[in-house]
């Protein structure tokens, strides 16, 4: 159970990080930016929780493999 909500954790702040990631390309909008500031304490802290998560999330390629065999 720990394991399937820190899964689910991690892919929804990488689904909010891709989502910035999308408003930044498209509209020149940094919202992380925008509401904690640039480049603060907490929007530092944002960003290397998204990272974190993204590299969490590489597990997912090894579970895939093993499920479809």
């Amino acid at each position: 159970m720990g394991s399937k909500c820190l899964r689910y954790t991690a892919l929804t702040i990488s689904i909010i990080g891709a989502v910035n990631w999308g408003l930044i390309g498209f509209f020149n909008l940094n919202l992380v930016a925008l509401l904690f500031g640039s480049m603060s304490w907490i929007s530092r802290i944002i960003y290397g929780l998204v990272g974190i998560c993204g590299l969490c999330l590489l597990s997912f390629y090894s579970d895939s493999d093993s499920e479809s065999e």
